[in-house]
């Protein structure tokens, strides 16, 4: 039997499933798709990791990441401020950086199950019975969530957010296009925002979030994109002068940045399983992987006797991401209320010229510090 299955294989569980086979543990990990594959992603990461990416050799140093320093927002009216980034970031697809990921998990001995999807998780006397779309059942110890923002197991588990609609829509892009390599920018339009950074191989990731009852008046994501982005004079001529790499977007609906439970039914979840972070308000994949990190070193230090010590290491857990991510996730949600309108995104961005300190004060407090 397993010791640890891990459902999805993102950047929170093929960290986590790296550092438990690392440790010597039996690791098993489904994921619904193959590698490499896109997902919808801002695809910058915080520096604030860095250290610890370095140290375990997961830097993906050979695929020249982008080194991103400087922040700008535009309003929906196109008014501008700039900050710097005291900690900075690197750009990364999640195309190479998470089959960078699975390789280097397979091999410290990790299992995976690809093209498969988890139906849904029993307990049993020894542990959890994880059944899969195909009728297959596998037995474990330990179950961690690490599905992303939205699946068909957080129906199944009956998760308090997953009952709610929400209005949003995601999309993204790659493109060459000409814009300072160092920066990070978002542009507000009428009912969202679009984020555009350098990643590798001199492509740039062109990733928005908008309101899906636009896309049902427009028809089409296109004519949306004319219809909304377009009036933001920083973002038409990105969408006009710039060359698409995707035959089509790839696109996502129906995710929430509503609080989520960060143990359902003895299943402790990691990145966005346990928590979404609004885009303009911290960094999702440098939560993720400090999520993995915190959780696998948990059971690290209790791996000798997984069964007996699971509710020690969701207790333990639970009050550490609390106290490094649910501040970080209320605040998200606070300060996404000043965008995707012209009023509000015009007030953030006069905010930023005339009050540089706050803006410092925010970023600081939406992201984390240094970690090894």
């Amino acid at each position: 039997m397993n010791q640890v299955v891990i459902i999805g294989g993102g950047i929170a569980g093929l960290i986590c499933s790296y550092l438990l086979s690392r440790a010597g543990l039996s690791v098993l990990v489904i994921e619904k798709n193959q590698y490499p594959f896109h997902r919808v992603c801002g695809e910058y990461v915080s520096n604030e990791v860095k250290p610890f990416l370095e140290r375990t050799g997961l830097y993906p140093e050979d695929f020249d990441p982008a080194q991103i320093k400087n922040f700008m927002l535009t309003s929906v009216s196109g008014k501008m401020a700039t900050a710097t980034l005291d900690m900075g970031g690197f750009g990364i697809s999640r195309y190479r950086f998470d089959e960078f990921l699975y390789k280097k998990s397979e091999k410290a001995g990790t299992r995976f199950l690809l093209k498969n999807q988890v139906k849904e998780i029993k307990k049993t006397a020894e542990g959890f019975e994880v059944l899969l779309g195909n009728g297959e059942k596998v037995g474990c110890t330990m179950v961690i969530g690490a599905h992303g923002k939205r699946s068909t197991i957080d129906k199944s588990m009956n998760r308090g957010f997953i009952s709610k609609r929400t209005g949003y829509l995601g999309v993204k892009y790659h493109i060459k296009t000409d814009f300072p390599g160092d920066s990070i920018a978002l542009h507000n339009f009428e009912g969202g925002y679009c984020g555009i950074s350098k990643v590798e191989n001199e492509t740039y990731n062109l990733c928005y979030l908008g309101q899906r009852e636009h896309l049902r008046r427009f028809g089409n994501v296109k004519e949306m994109e004319r219809q909304v982005l377009f009036k933001n004079p920083f973002l038409k001529p990105i969408f006009e002068n710039s060359n698409f790499l995707f035959t089509d977007p790839i696109v996502i609906n129906e995710f929430s940045f509503d609080k989520k439970e960060v143990v359902e039914n003895d299943v402790p979840m990691i990145g966005d399983a346990a928590g979404l972070i609004t885009p303009l308000c911290g960094n999702g994949m440098a939560m993720a992987i400090h999520s993995a990190k915190i959780l696998a070193e948990m059971i690290i230090l209790n791996k000798d006797d997984l069964a007996t010590n699971r509710s020690k290491i969701l207790s333990e857990y639970e009050r550490k991401w609390n106290k490094l991510f649910s501040f970080r996730l209320s605040l998200g949600r606070m300060v996404q209320n000043l965008f995707g309108s012209k009023r509000s995104s015009n007030f953030a961005v006069n905010l930023m010229k005339r009050s540089p300190f706050i803006t410092r004060k925010i970023i600081e407090n939406t992201h984390g510090e240094f970690i090894e």
